[in-house]
């Protein structure tokens, strides 16, 4: 009778020992791509002209890499090795008209992975190359966000740009932009009850062409204040042919230097990076007010760099530091700590295996890229790996801490000393004071190098702002 009486206090004595010994519950992941940032943002230092507060502040709250590098400096190729955790010359996708998804099996994707491992995955902008996604990858995916129809640009702009390089304010308001819309489903995901762990991609199109944002960003930028990045008019001087072929400067540079228009421009980048943080602090206001706040791992990256008139090169498609550079910035509860800063030589290969280490959650084998967690939890770890960057059959760059070293498919080479030279100024690959360093990081080169897919097109379908 004695035990009877005490039995629901013993039930409920148990039932506590059992909740302090449960299984922690399995972290969020908030993934927030975007598209065409170089290293232009603030706490990178690269430009001093950039206003990103909230990649800043995002930046204050984790780890953040200075020297974080592209898998391939093109869309498709780029967030297809990511998605992935192979490269393109695993793939054979290296370029934007090469097909990813019959390359890459769904069960090789890291969405999949954490389906698998019972998340929701929600997605919304562009994740994969044009926004384009595979049915049962994914729980829910934001696709009426539009291309960008109705946009109009605003009675001050001069016309769309120059050629390729469409630039120009809007009569539009924030609200209007495909941007926007991708940050508030973000938002409104943040602010539900979930039943189970979830993975939430965020992918933001801007600052990618055309750089049109709302007046207002323009506005932060005056013109007459604008300076253009170093530059050098001899640069391509001591390029070998492969990389002058790469650069093509007689085609954008040479149609920007003509209109005389290099500074508007380069306002206009920078704009379209406000307009761009402008989104990003709206989601991380939403994740800060979110009862998911203290267990949501943040994943931010670029998809590769862009120049913008450095070594006589525009866009991306280049492996020299502009166009393979990018913003990358992990927060994650329990392992970061703010204000980290790691100055190792990373690339995006890693983030597959990161995630999935992080989140308790088995690394497949294809997914061969070193988890990062070593540095997230000592951003001044020993780190000996270097980034390294494919763009087309056998043309790499591989950057360590001190060197980038180029070796074309032709053979030609290019070496850099960023202890003395970070703008890439002076080609060493000739030098004999550093054939030793310059053999040593060429053994770095990646070994799998298989053919390119048949290439259908660029896909991007770019569309251009009509004149008020």
């Amino acid at each position: 009778m004695n035990l009877l009486r005490h039995l629901p206090r013993l039930l409920a004595s148990v039932a506590t020992c059992a909740s302090l010994h449960a299984a922690p519950a399995k972290p969020n992941v908030l993934f927030i791509a975007v598209d065409d940032l170089n290293h232009w943002v603030g706490h990178l230092g690269r430009n001093p002209q950039t206003r990103t507060p909230n990649i800043d502040r995002l930046a204050k709250l984790g780890v953040t890499f200075t020297r974080a590098y592209c898998a391939a400096p093109v869309c498709n190729p780029s967030r297809a090795a990511l998605m992935s955790g192979r490269r393109p010359g695993e793939t054979g996708v290296y370029d934007n008209g090469q097909d990813w998804k019959t390359a890459i099996t769904k069960e090789q994707t890291l969405t999949t992975q954490f389906l698998k491992a019972g998340y929701n995955v929600f997605g919304a902008g562009k994740i994969y190359h044009s926004s384009d996604h595979r049915d049962g990858e994914w729980t829910d995916y934001f696709t009426r966000e539009g291309g960008g129809g109705g946009l109009k640009l605003h009675p001050s702009a001069k016309d769309d740009g120059v050629g390729g390089i469409k630039f120009g304010p809007l009569a539009n308001p924030d609200e209007d932009m495909p941007d926007y819309k991708v940050a508030s489903y973000g938002i409104q995901q943040l602010g539900k009850r979930h039943d189970k762990p979830f993975f939430l991609a965020i992918g933001f199109v801007k600052p990618h062409l055309p750089f049109s944002v709302p007046k207002k960003y323009f506005d932060l930028f005056p013109l007459e204040t604008i300076q253009l990045p170093p530059h050098r008019a001899d640069d391509l001087n001591d390029v070998p042919p492969a990389g002058i072929k790469m650069a093509k400067p007689d085609g954008d540079h040479a149609a920007i230097l003509a209109s005389g228009r290099w500074k508007e421009a380069v306002q206009a980048y920078l704009a379209s990076i406000a307009f761009m943080d402008a989104q990003l602090g709206r989601l991380l206001d939403g994740l800060e007010k979110s009862a998911h706040r203290d267990n949501t791992i943040i994943c931010f990256w670029g998809d590769h760099g862009w120049h913008l008139g450095e070594k006589q090169h525009w866009r991306k498609f280049a492996l020299w530091e502009e166009a393979t550079r990018a913003p990358f910035i992990w927060v994650a509860p329990g392992v970061t700590k703010p204000g980290g800063r790691s100055d190792r030589t990373v690339d995006f290969i890693s983030v597959f295996p990161t995630l999935c280490d992080l989140a308790g959650l088995p690394t497949p084998a294809h997914a061969k890229g070193p988890s990062l967690r070593p540095l997230l939890t000592n951003p001044q770890a020993k780190w000996d790996l270097p980034g390294i960057t494919t763009f087309h059959l056998n043309n790499h760059g591989v950057r360590t801490e001190q060197f980038r070293y180029i070796r074309y498919a032709d053979g030609g080479e290019e070496f850099y000393d960023h202890a003395k030279d970070q703008y890439e100024w002076t080609n060493l690959a000739k030098d004999p004071a550093y054939a030793a360093q310059k053999a040593d990081v060429a053994k770095l080169l990646p070994t799998d190098n298989v053919a390119e897919r048949p290439n259908g097109g660029d896909g991007e379908g770019k569309k251009k702002a009509k004149k008020k």
